[in-house]
């Protein structure tokens, strides 16, 4: 059991995740401020800004290198902005009721990182006492040596000044598995000295949810939803996931779902284009299910795009109805104890229809609050029947608006792909 209660405010928010090289045509963090009422608009809680730290020259990838070859960890890449640039962000977001996240890459450094002239110690070695990368593909990056006490300590004193310094409100951890559980939990310790933070782990390692981190990644679930869009699995893979990844998820912890993040969309293209008609489905499924959802840079715009990792490649932003529908998402978590993350939230049930192959319903409720899910998971119109009691009640149609008497045995007819939403009334 975690040792300490998540801050308060987390409890009921969204998160977004910010690349700022790609988020304006200037790419700084100046720029990206004119954006935050627009993203307190949409319903955004807590952004996650990708590292903002300089950016290694030594062996870097592409014209404008990777965010997570990090050259020195207490200073602001000179693209992005200045560190009054960076305060004023953090200010600005706080006045909106906004709360942010720094990525931080502890794993590896940038090859000409401050540290390989001071403490060359810091770093694992090969057989030749050479610098060497965690591995082959990460060539511009190498690895960090977490037996050194000294490191440790340079590391978390490096955390610490984003927090006194900023009064940032967290940290998304990069590739957290790779670094040693030990380390994690003595930053942790040392951090909330100085005020009580949210802490994401990039990993499915539920040892590192026991201390140091609040919430982990729902990669699992993010496949199997990709796979059912790709016609490679179905409902009965989903039904497979709830004992370990739902119904099994540690109560105290919560778990980051989504359809979209710099990784996949670098790598394997948007969102529209893994998911095609589904997304909005998905979306409605990691807004619902028990977890924490997540929105990358341009999902609201509809951005249908694979955005260079390396270089610049400008998002294009436009009106679009993915945008009123995320808010709507956002607001119906905000406003729904039932769905809110971990502890805070309602328990889920599974509920039955006459055809389980292809749909996909359950109920979120907690106390006299309830929502009722019903997806069709499946390409194909289809006429379904409610099946069993616990349902059954007065709802309002969240996006419709229309009263609806739920019974066992209510039918209805499904378009494909169509989701259904419903809340107490």
């Amino acid at each position: 059991m975690i040792n300490r209660p998540h801050v308060d405010w987390s409890k009921n928010l969204t998160l977004y995740e910010v690349n700022v090289r790609q988020y304006t045509k200037e790419g700084t963090l100046k720029a990206f401020q004119k954006h935050i009422p627009r993203l307190k608009e949409l319903g955004i809680g807590i952004l996650w800004l990708m590292p903002i730290q300089p950016i290694g020259l030594l062996n870097r990838k592409g014209a404008l290198g990777s965010y997570y070859s990090i050259q020195n960890y207490i200073e602001v890449n000179p693209e992005f902005g200045t560190l009054k640039d960076f305060k004023d962000l953090v200010k600005k977001c706080h006045n909106e009721g906004i709360y942010v996240m720094l990525d931080w890459v502890a794993n590896h450094t940038a090859w000409d990182h401050v540290w390989t002239k001071s403490n060359p110690d810091f770093y694992n070695k090969d057989e030749h006492g050479n610098f060497k990368a965690p591995y082959p593909e990460w060539a511009d990056v190498i690895h960090l040596n977490y037996d050194k006490q000294g490191l440790r300590k340079q590391m978390i004193e490096d955390m610490k000044y984003w927090v006194t310094e900023c009064d940032i409100d967290g940290f998304r951890c990069d590739m957290a598995h790779l670094v040693p559980t030990s380390f994690w939990n003595e930053a942790r310790e040392e951090l909330e000295k100085i005020k009580p933070l949210f802490m994401l782990a990039e990993t499915e390692n539920r040892d590192l949810l026991e201390y140091a981190f609040d919430m982990c990644y729902g990669w699992r679930i993010f496949h199997t939803q990709e796979e059912i869009a790709q016609w490679k699995k179905s409902v009965h893979d989903l039904d497979n996931l709830l004992p370990h990844d739902v119904f099994g998820f540690p109560l105290h912890a919560f778990q980051m779902l989504f359809t979209d993040n710099h990784d996949e969309n670098s790598w394997h293209g948007s969102a529209i284009k893994r998911f095609h008609e589904s997304l909005p489905l998905f979306t409605v499924m990691n807004f619902t299910l028990p977890g924490f959802p997540l929105i990358y840079s341009g999902q609201e715009a509809g951005f249908d795009k694979q955005i260079a990792f390396f270089d610049k490649d400008e998002i294009v932003w436009k009106k679009d109805k993915t945008s009123d529908f995320i808010q709507k998402l956002s607001q119906l978590r905000l406003e729904n104890p039932a769905l809110w993350s971990g502890y805070f939230g309602g328990n889920m049930t599974r509920v039955y229809t006459s055809d389980n192959q292809a749909v996909f319903a359950y109920l979120r409720q907690k106390e006299n609050n309830k929502i009722f899910v019903i997806l069709n998971v499946c390409n194909s119109p289809l006429s379904i029947k409610l099946e069993g009691k616990d349902f059954c009640g007065g709802y309002t149609d969240y996006f419709t608006g229309e009263d609806a008497n739920l019974i066992q045995g209510t039918v209805f007819n499904m378009k494909p792909w169509e989701y259904k939403v419903f809340v107490t009334s």
